[in-house]
């Protein structure tokens, strides 16, 4: 109040921008969802014919091919991102208890475990998808002549393996943030806590139930959200290891609405998809949200 609207006139660029880069393509979207927008209307989308929710009546009809392949997507996507979630977070959390002892090299490592997430995405998944190469892949190598685990090299980015290969490459570019979040919520648990539970005679695992993942939900909250919806919402990663043309197998729900869109140039249906995406995001969140704070209020009360 003090200083009048000085605070509103600071942040009045931030909300442009937000309103410039998220807002206003977002209401553009929606209205394209309602348009039969084809390749004939993409310099005039505005003058396209009105269809109302005949775009989303398709997309829906789950008996017809786009709503079957759409509920494919859906499918693969909401395995995907449970499985590299899940992964990520685990190895996130083994390697933050690891480096929470004091032993030489410690802060090399951690520069180390931080490199995934801090490599260009495009030249780190374009690397991945040589190694996953059937004939001069290192990963055939290791596995077929130096291991001997397979009898014949692997196709990994067609087929069945397509989906592994693609959690490979995600769970390898996403755990290190997982690592950087539960690292830094180590640092906050009081040291005391730990030789106390020594004392006790509670072993490592007694440790980390009883102390580290109590003391870790505010931050697991945060950031099992932020996985759930990089991830759920992850189109570069598919898009650069397989091309617009993802194998069935690892057809992820943004990779679908991109070839309808862009490859059949049904803009209209394309748009429908995005936005009912949208909607189940938002559902979903704010579900998750309005559970933990009742854990938050429950835990509180206990």
């Amino acid at each position: 109040i003090r200083h009048g609207g000085l605070p509103y006139l600071l942040l009045l660029p931030a909300v442009l921008l937000e309103l410039l880069v998220h807002i206003v393509p977002m209401v553009i979207g929606i209205v394209m969802s309602f348009r039969e927008l084809t390749q004939f209307y993409i310099n005039n989308w505005d003058q396209a014919p009105w269809r109302a929710f005949d775009n989303y009546k398709i997309v829906v009809d789950f008996d017809a091919p786009l709503g079957e392949a759409l509920l494919h997507s859906f499918y693969v996507t909401c395995l995907f991102t449970v499985i590299t979630v899940g992964l990520s977070w685990l190895f996130g959390m083994a390697a933050a208890i690891m480096l929470q002892e004091n032993f030489r090299g410690r802060g090399l490592l951690r520069a180390v475990f931080l490199t995934p997430y801090a490599l260009p995405v495009y030249a780190a998944v374009i690397t991945w998808a040589f190694m996953f190469q059937r004939d001069n892949g290192i990963i055939n190598h290791v596995l077929n002549d130096q291991l001997g685990l397979t009898d014949e090299p692997s196709f990994w980015l067609i087929g069945d393996n397509s989906f592994i290969a693609l959690v490979v490459v995600a769970v390898w570019k996403s755990w290190p943030f997982a690592f950087l979040m539960l690292m830094a919520g180590l640092q906050n648990i009081p040291r005391e806590l730990y030789e106390a539970a020594s004392i006790d005679g509670a072993g490592i695992w007694q440790q980390i139930r009883k102390i580290t993942l109590p003391s870790l939900r505010p931050v697991n909250q945060v950031l099992v959200l932020v996985l759930f919806l990089w991830t759920f919402n992850d189109f570069n990663t598919p898009y650069v290891l397989f091309g617009d043309s993802a194998p069935e197998a690892a057809n992820l729900i943004s990779i679908h609405i991109y070839q309808s869109s862009f490859v059949t140039w049904n803009f209209g249906t394309g748009s429908a998809m995005s936005v009912l995406l949208l909607l189940f995001l938002l559902l979903v969140t704010a579900v998750y949200l309005v559970a933990t704070s009742r854990g938050r209020k429950g835990s509180g009360a206990v």
